[in-house]
């Protein structure tokens, strides 16, 4: 038996992690939150994933430019850009802020207040990015889209 997390599940559960953010930290914002998104790839072959992200936040009850900014970060797949960006984004005052594995690590050199919830394919706790999975600690949560196979499972 295989069992597998889709993109747009993924992503639904990004919204979901979002709409959980802190009430303190939504209070601090001035005028609309920001979540910030910050990938190390470029724009240009991810329209699908913000796509499905922005459906995510809608399912949640958070529609753009009504109940939410999103200030979007590319790293254009030049790790040393990653720095930066999440910088960026701590000043402008992200309420959370939505990485994959690379960007996570530049946004968790960034800041320790701001909410991080990462996106991996592999084992977040191999990769450095959390102590456990069932106390991630710190500022940091994430989502794990895994593919898990059972030799004895019938098919």
């Amino acid at each position: 038996m295989t069992v597998t997390i889709g993109r747009r599940e993924l992503l639904a559960a990004l919204g979901g992690a979002a709409a959980a953010w802190p009430l303190a930290a939504r209070a601090q914002q001035p005028g609309m939150p920001a979540l910030g998104f910050l990938r190390s790839s470029s724009a240009a072959g991810s329209a699908q994933l913000v796509a499905a992200f922005r459906q995510g936040l809608k399912e949640a009850g958070f529609v753009e430019g009504q109940d939410v900014a999103i200030d979007f970060r590319w790293g254009d797949d030049q790790p040393d850009r990653l720095p930066g960006l999440a910088a960026d984004l701590v000043r402008r005052q992200a309420a959370v802020i939505i990485a994959n594995v690379s960007a996570t690590r530049a946004a968790m050199a960034a800041t320790t207040a701001i909410p991080i919830v990462f996106v991996s394919g592999g084992d977040p706790v191999r990769r450095g990015l959390v102590g456990s999975l069932n106390r991630p600690g710190g500022n940091i949560t994430g989502v794990v889209e895994a593919s898990v196979s059972c030799a004895r499972c019938p098919h």
